[in-house]
Formats: C-alpha cells, sequence, structure tokens
C-alpha cells in the first residue's frame, strides 16, 4: 500500500496508483460518443470489496511508520483481515494506526481480478493460484488507474482534439486488463504508462491553455512543507510535485493538474479545487481541509476533515 507520485517509475507523469472527476464533467458534451464513456466504465474503476478476496490486504507490503503500525510482507494477510475477506478495524483504522489504509484505492482492479481473471477463485481454497494472483494484482491497479485518467480527460471539452487518441487508448488499455494472469505478468508496465502518458499531457497542456495569463510550472517540484498560502495557482502545472505539509490555505488551485501530486498531510482548509483535474479521493484522503475547502462536485470530503 505504499503511495506512489508519477510514473513510469513511482508515479512518474501518470501515478501507477490511485480517478476523481473535476467539475469540467459537468458540462454537456457535444457529442453523443462522449456520454458513455464516463457512465459505462464509471462503476467498474471504483473499488467493490464485496467483490474482492481482500486483495490489498495481502498482496500489497507495508512498512511500520505514521501511516500503518505494524510491518507486513507481500503475499501475507493483515492481521485485520477477517475469514470473509473484511477488515475488522475498518470503522477505526486511523485511531488504530491504519490511516494508509484509507488512502488507497484499489480503482476495481480487486474485483477485476477475483471476479474476472481468476473466474471467481478464492486464494484461500485454491493457493496453487494465489502467489500468480498476488503477483498480477499491482499490475491490473496500474492498468485501472490508467482508465480512469483516461475516462477523465474524455469528459474534458477543451481536450476534444484529442478525444479519437485518447478513447483508442482507453479502449486498448481496457483490452490489457482482460488479459490472461500469464500475459498480464509479462506486460510492459512502463511502456502502457509512457503511451498513455503523452496523451494526458497532451490533455493537461490543452485545459489549462483556457486559463489566461501565465501559469506556474511546478512540475516535479519539491514543495515540502512550502508556505504557498493563498497563492495563485490556478491552471498550474503541479505534475508529481511533492506538496507534503504545504501550506495550501485558501490557495486557487482551479483548472490545476494535480496528477501524481503527493498531498500527504497538505493543509487545503479554504483552497479552491474546484476543476481541477487528474485530482483522485486518495490524494485527498491523504491531505488536510475543512469545511470552507471547495471541491469538485463529484469529489467528497473526507470525513477526518
Amino acid at each position: 500500500m505504499s503511495r506512489k507520485r508519477e510514473v513510469p517509475s513511482r508515479r512518474r507523469e501518470v501515478p501507477a496508483r490511485r480517478r476523481e472527476v473535476p467539475a469540467h464533467r459537468r458540462e454537456v458534451p457535444t457529442s453523443e460518443r462522449e456520454v458513455p464513456v464516463r457512465n459505462e466504465r464509471h462503476l467498474d474503476l471504483r473499488a467493490d470489496c464485496a467483490n474482492c478476496f481482500g486483495l490489498c490486504c495481502v498482496a500489497l507490503p507495508f512498512a511500520a511508520s505514521v501511516d500503518f503500525a505494524i510491518d507486513k510482507d507481500a503475499g501475507k494477510p493483515c492481521r485485520n483481515l477477517q475469514t470473509d475477506f473484511r477488515c475488522g478495524i475498518h470503522a477505526q483504522l486511523r485511531e488504530k494506526g491504519f490511516p494508509g489504509c484509507t488512502v488507497f484505492d484499489c480503482m476495481g482492479a480487486g474485483q477485476k481480478i477475483s471476479q474476472v481473471t481468476f473466474g471467481g477463485q478464492d486464494w484461500r481454497q485454491t493457493p496453487d493460484a494465489a502467489r500468480q494472483m498476488f503477483d498480477v494484482f499491482p499490475i491490473m491497479r496500474q492498468l485501472h488507474e490508467l482508465l480512469w485518467y483516461l475516462t477523465e480527460a474524455l469528459t474534458l471539452p477543451p481536450a476534444r482534439p484529442i478525444h479519437r487518441d485518447l478513447r483508442r487508448a482507453l479502449d486498448e488499455t481496457e483490452r490489457l486488463t482482460r488479459s490472461s494472469p500469464e500475459k498480464l505478468a509479462e506486460l510492459d508496465m512502463v511502456g502502457v504508462r509512457h503511451g498513455v502518458n503523452g496523451l494526458l499531457v497532451q490533455t493537461s497542456d490543452l485545459v489549462r491553455a483556457t486559463v489566461p495569463g501565465r501559469k506556474k510550472n511546478h512540475r516535479g517540484a519539491d514543495l515540502v512543507g512550502a508556505r504557498l498560502t493563498g497563492a495563485n495557482l490556478r491552471g498550474a502545472n503541479l505534475r508529481g510535485a511533492y506538496l507534503i505539509a504545504a501550506d495550501l490555505k485558501n490557495a486557487d488551485l482551479r483548472t490545476a493538474d494535480l496528477i501524481g501530486a503527493d498531498l500527504r498531510n497538505a493543509d487545503l482548509s479554504g483552497a479552491d479545487l474546484t476543476g481541477s483535474f487528474f485530482l483522485t479521493q486518495s490524494q485527498l484522503n491523504s491531505a488536510r481541509g475543512d469545511s470552507t475547502t471547495r471541491l469538485s462536485a463529484d469529489l467528497t470530503r473526507p470525513g477526518h476533515w
């Protein structure tokens, strides 16, 4: 459950981990083809734990830290995982020292591996398949993350000039998610992410170009602990920026590209994130905010704010 930033490695450009919907999605697309992209794929890219065999609680490793109370090796079930694949302390994860679990989002990869790739096989009942299932889960997670961003890009009107290429990439990526376990294990994810990332960079340029004036470029910048209270970051490029514990109170982040930005413990109190894009719920969950933080319609205010 380790956090990543951009992709190809450790979320450089297209995060290999955690898709939420910015304000642009509230605009009505002019093409009939654009509507189904959001509606038909939306639920497939959200975690459905009831149809997963607790894969994130088994397949992924984590180390004792401020995010996790214990060490756990990959392939070893978390001590809190129950026989029904539910978390025994789900309602108390933060209080029990597991805030990292509240941030992680498989984006639907868990149920895809459980119900599609392995046809409903339970790793406990079919231990011979367990190792392979655990190995391909992170790969599926990366593919679903790419699907998330491509789906979002297709809802952004300024990116309409490249919608055909985005849709083609979306269809190809979705095809890959239906590969056999053997083919999933052999995928060159660096290459896959690199190809999609080029389209997402073009999307970002087209969307941010709609903001008048000069925009800040903090792509990959080390802004750990930075004092950015009230900063004008509208239309900014914050791809992969390290904003850990940054003070972003009352900052203007409208129409900012936040793909892969590390917002752990960043203070977003009073900040305006309406219309920011490639911002995921997981990123929000890792940050701090309050009742005055403004979010796009399809993002949820975290319960711990």
